[in-house]
């Protein structure tokens, strides 16, 4: 039950509270019907940065196959995975499902491909990093409102969008970088919601790879943990075979994560008794973790997705291609700043007078990584092909 405008009962004393939270970068009027982590969340979901993720590759590109999994239904995912983990763990559901639907804002198109292209593209600039780009879209880039650039999120969810940063970074990102410096932690929340994307990623992954046929039930069950998820489904429904066997494995394998990760951070937690958020933020290590067991089977895991599915030829020849994309994008854009939608011509012209060729590039960038696969595609078309002059 929540109270119109209030917290959420029934809430544990390290959870995150909105009526105690840090407060917005620029102050704003009380909502009557919602408290300020379900305002967040309904500004994310109602962004276009977060209409854009429904044509965004995961692994696959979008129009490969209807069924593939995109960042968009990624995001769903882990956000179901996350309130899970956060109702049973008494953490803010409302501020979990925030950052869930809001950690992958920023990512490029072509998925890890269009990452990795375009930070060696800006490696002279600055780099480009995914979950910082999350946090410019939030903070700058969205342009909904009249009082303030970006969507004005709460720090507790603005904070739950950076990972990593480096130490240079951190100290120009104000409040949010401020834990990278001192070496303390985020919220629970953001800790949660860390490890549910790791959870739905390399579960669904999973179900995506087999269905694509790039992965192989036999190899899979070469590790214990699989073939121990397959014993347990032919044992439970004998003679279970096909889609459904791998539905069953790919929900077991969730589930047996899930219930690690709730075991084992309850156990850190009751160790540390942390009286309340910024108790449990001041800990030098983090409290929301897998057991070494699971970590190590998590691990494994990982390593085969990465080795089967991610360095498949299939896979690398497209990452390939969209890196080249990517990449031919960047080089034109920057050299001729005039081909840029007037918006973005502007706002380069502004940035490169401020900070020079850095300020120019990281628009060209903020450009890109805004842009659907089947955008940039028509993009580079446009741009590059001597048959197409429109």
């Amino acid at each position: 039950m929540v109270s119109a405008g209030g917290d959420p009962l029934g809430l544990a004393p390290f959870a995150s509270r909105p009526s105690q939270g840090r407060g917005r970068r620029v102050p704003e009027d009380a909502s009557d019907l919602r408290n300020d982590f379900q305002r967040d969340r309904d500004r994310i979901i109602h962004s276009a940065a977060f209409r854009r993720l429904e044509y965004k590759t995961q692994v696959f590109v979008n129009h490969e196959g209807d069924l593939f999994r995109t960042r968009l239904t990624h995001s769903l995912e882990v956000a179901q995975v996350a309130r899970t983990l956060a109702r049973a763990m008494g953490l803010n559901e409302d501020l979990t499902e925030a950052i869930a639907l809001a950690h992958d804002l920023g990512h490029t198109p072509f998925g890890h491909a269009g990452q990795e292209a375009l930070d060696a593209c800006m490696t002279p600039y600055g780099g480009f990093e995914h979950n910082l780009q999350s946090l410019r879209v939030v903070d700058l880039l969205e342009g909904r409102y009249p009082n303030f650039d970006g969507l004005n999120l709460t720090f507790e969810a603005r904070e739950g969008l950076v990972k990593r940063c480096p130490t240079e970074q951190a100290k120009r990102l104000g409040d949010v970088g401020r834990r990278f410096l001192d070496g303390t932690q985020p919220s629970l929340e953001a800790q949660l919601t860390n490890i549910a994307d790791e959870i739905a990623y390399n579960s669904h992954d999973v179900d995506d790879g087999l269905r694509a046929g790039l992965l192989d039930l036999d190899e899979l069950l070469a590790l214990d943990w699989i073939a121990g998820l397959h014993h347990r489904a032919s044992t439970s429904h004998p003679g279970l075979r096909g889609r459904r066997l791998v539905y069953r494995i790919v929900r077991d394998l969730i589930a047996d994560q899930v219930h690690d990760l709730i075991e084992t951070s309850q156990a850190n937690i009751d160790a540390a008794s942390p009286e309340d958020p910024d108790a449990a933020r001041a800990l030098s290590h983090p409290l929301i973790g897998f057991s070494e067991a699971m970590h190590a089977q998590h691990w494994t895991l990982k390593q085969h997705l990465h080795e089967r599915l991610y360095r498949h030829y299939r896979v690398h020849r497209m990452t390939t291609k969209a890196a080249r994309v990517i990449e031919a994008l960047f080089e034109t854009l920057m050299s001729d700043t005039q081909l840029l939608p007037p918006q973005f011509r502007e706002a380069a012209e502004a940035r490169e007078s401020a900070r020079g060729l850095r300020g120019r590039a990281r628009v060209v960038a903020d450009y890109i990584a805004g842009m659907t696969d089947r955008f940039a595609l028509d993009e580079h078309e446009r741009l590059l092909s001597p048959k197409r002059l429109t």
